[in-house]
């Protein structure tokens, strides 16, 4: 009987006796105790305690909180039973001052024989026993990922670290985790290589273990977490990729360990990465049995299958996946049904494609800094521009909503529509169609230098200005060449269109096109995407306290809607701009008349969120 396969048909409790006697078979712990979560232990001071519980509860990602013991308590009833906590893990680490001093087999084999790296803190008596010590500490018990290794296995998802017999590869990110006294720390992530046929299937099982870190918080290019070499793991060992695999990152809780290593306390002791402390708590658990007396955070007892996260790729260069609620996928996939249906027969379809929408909302979720064009003139012949009757509404509507989402804006238009452009918007914004001034440019010439310069600082494609470019009814255009009447413009390609191009093969910005009405079910995207828990968890990487958002933020966000009041507003002061219609040629006095057909959109669209609640929280 080989002895690896032995151990991993060892109960939980079993194996702790095992770590009790110092068995040099068991060192780290993943591929053990199947079918139980594991956890990690941190041992601090009794006056750090509630800061490190509360730095906890506001990181609920990474630090999955378990359990809290009693001051000098060395067992923990709700984990497991039978456990001497300064005996039952394979490898424990020692620290002082923010330095790791030594590891250990047991905490019951040392005496303080510790020393003191800094001059300012006072040096520990060397004859003072090691439970002297640890009379004065807490033990916190935090979620570990280990937990969840099973049933990935179990669903037909490879667990590469077990497969290639290493432990997990750890990395510290550059994502900061909310501070709380004196823990304050980056975040750190574990990295599993999963086939991308079968991401969606490894974001179900891990979210249904919120006691193991629960679902991913970034599945893609480890750059986007500050991650500049996956083969260099922080702790752990470096995990090989299969062709197909695809990284993605949980939130891990080695995140405690540097917020010990950060903050510098005398003395603290935790599991070594790896060798987790292994409970009696079955992996299909979505919780313990009570939250501690003062913690803000109860668990969550039953998970709502709707709001079980999809993946959706969103960009391949950086590769970025992004994560979102059955029932937000749903709504917005009524939304699109919505818009593709071009009551006014103006040739909308053409620029509707099918998965646009959902991929035009989590490409702008993610970006921080957005661009949004103007189309072409669809009349060569005439003098006047034209066309641009259908982008605005639709543009001023993803912007207003984006703004409130606190991301920058810029609209770039054509520069022969420059000046009417900004006057229309300068009137939306005295109107309160258009909540605050937007700045808007132009690109004067239809050069790539031309593009390169608006597009990045100086020039430099290392250095982009924006990170999504959204192109308001010129996506055929821009592609195609076609106008809405289906003739040949390829001719007409100018400043704007060859920035979107331009824009499409800069590594870091992301690029979409909508139609006008497209520009609306945006708005109405990115709200729903906003109050979707599952999609802010992913863009939040787990951190911050999960509350139900504010009513104060809520209302601002609804303030931020397109309404058909807004559309009666914007529209009559289109009619007075000379526009021409792209369609017709005719002017767009008598073609913005506000129909039914109009209302009709608009109303559906908002019934679409305010559908039952207008939160997911």
């Amino acid at each position: 009987m080989d002895s690896a396969g032995s151990l991993k048909r060892l109960s939980p409790a079993e194996l702790r006796l095992l770590m009790r006697q110092n068995d040099p078979r068991i060192t780290i712990t993943s591929g053990l105790a199947k079918g139980y979560q594991q956890a990690g232990v941190i041992f601090l001071p009794n006056q750090h305690a509630d800061d490190f519980e509360a730095f906890c509860h506001n990181n609920p990602g990474p630090l999955t909180f378990l359990y809290r013991s009693q001051q000098g308590e060395s067992s923990c009833p709700p984990l497991a039973g039978n456990v001497d906590i300064r005996t039952d893990i394979s490898k424990y680490c020692v620290y002082e001052a923010g330095h790791v001093v030594r590891t250990l087999s047991s905490l019951m084999s040392l005496t303080c024989e510790l020393r003191t790296s800094s001059s300012e803190q006072q040096p520990v008596a060397a004859s003072d026993s090691l439970s002297q010590q640890l009379s004065d500490m807490v033990c916190l018990y935090l979620g570990c990922s280990f937990g969840f290794e099973s049933k990935l296995k179990d669903a037909g998802v490879p667990v590469r670290n077990v497969e290639q017999g290493k432990n997990v590869s750890m990395y510290k990110s550059t994502v900061p985790c909310v501070p709380v006294g004196v823990f304050s720390c980056p975040l750190v992530v574990t990295m599993r290589p999963i086939p991308a046929a079968l991401l969606n299937v490894a974001v179900e099982v891990t979210h249904l273990n919120p006691l193991a870190h629960g679902a991913p918080v970034h599945i893609g290019e480890p750059a986007l977490l500050g991650i500049p070499d996956l083969s260099r793991p922080d702790y752990g060992d470096p995990v090989e990729l299969q062709p197909g695999d695809v990284p993605v990152f949980w939130a891990c809780g080695v995140t405690a360990i540097q917020a010990i290593l950060s903050s510098k306390v005398p003395l603290a002791f935790s599991h070594s990465p790896g060798c987790m402390f292994l409970t009696d708590i079955p992996d299909s658990s979505t919780s313990i049995i009570t939250p501690t007396p003062n913690s803000d955070n109860p668990p969550n007892n039953q998970l709502n299958p709707e709001l079980t996260p999809l993946s959706f790729l969103v960009s391949h260069n950086p590769l970025l996946y992004s994560l979102v609620s059955r029932r937000a996928v749903a709504k917005i996939r009524h939304l699109e049904m919505i818009i593709g249906e071009d009551p006014g027969e103006e040739g909308t379809k053409d620029l509707f494609s099918q998965k646009d929408l959902l991929h035009s909302c989590l490409a702008l979720s993610h970006s921080r800094s957005v661009a949004v064009t103007t189309g072409v003139s669809t009349h060569h012949l005439h003098s006047s521009p034209d066309q641009i009757d259908g982008w605005i509404p639709g543009a001023i509507a993803i912007a207003n909503m984006l703004l409130s989402l606190g991301k920058t804006v810029t609209l770039i238009t054509d520069s022969r529509f420059l000046e009417m452009t900004k006057a229309i918007v300068d009137e939306a914004v005295n109107m309160g169609v258009l909540n605050t001034a937007t700045p808007l440019l132009t690109v004067e010439d239809s050069s790539p230098n031309a593009a390169l310069d608006l597009l990045c600082h100086h020039g430099d494609t290392s250095k982009p200005r924006y990170d999504h470019i959204v192109a308001v009814e010129c996506r055929g255009t821009a592609t195609d060449r076609a106008n809405v009447r289906e003739e040949n413009v390829k001719h007409q390609v100018g400043p704007v269109e060859e920035l979107f191009i331009t824009a499409q093969d800069i590594s870091g910005i992301t690029t979409t096109g909508v139609s006008n009405w497209g520009g609306y079910a945006v708005a109405c995207g990115l709200f729903l995407l906003n109050t979707c828990p599952s999609h802010q968890r992913y863009l939040k990487r787990g951190l911050g306290k999960e509350t139900t958002t504010s009513q104060e933020q809520l209302q601002d966000w609804t303030d931020n809607l397109p309404s058909v009041e807004k559309e009666q507003l914007l529209r009559s002061t289109l009619m007075q701009s000379g526009l021409q219609n792209g369609k017709s040629g005719n002017s767009v006095a008598g073609a913005l008349t506000f129909t039914p057909d109009d209302n009709n959109i608009i109303t559906r669209l908002l019934k679409v969120i305010y559908e039952g609640s207008m939160s997911e929280n």
